[in-house]
């Protein structure tokens, strides 16, 4: 019995941890390469796979505004990527990048 219970606790914790908002959105990152970055526009180039999310069924080398300006200096020419997207107002907006591991 006390087996079957430590055995539920940690079913119960593997469930619930892996549902955390945090492993959602490390779940959820694309994968990428930079291929250009172009800090006084802050634009990055970047060479994808699909991304569902934004209806683009294959991948494909795209140049991306970043959101936020601090976003373009955490990245270089050859570095391989996960970094999230959004279309606003028919524009694509890099929301969050880091270097792949």
């Amino acid at each position: 019995m006390k087996n079957a219970l430590a055995m539920l606790a940690l079913a119960l914790a593997l469930v619930f941890g892996a549902l955390t908002p945090t492993a959602a959105k490390a779940q959820s990152l694309i994968d990428g390469t930079v291929t250009k970055v172009d800090a006084g526009a802050s634009k990055i180039t970047i060479r994808h796979g699909p991304i569902k999310k934004l209806g683009m069924d294959e991948g494909m080398t795209m140049v991306f505004t970043a959101k936020d300006p601090a976003l373009v200096g955490k990245v270089k020419a050859g570095d391989k990527v996960k970094f999230d997207a959004d279309n606003v107002n028919g524009q694509f907006i890099v929301t969050a990048i880091e270097k792949a591991k």
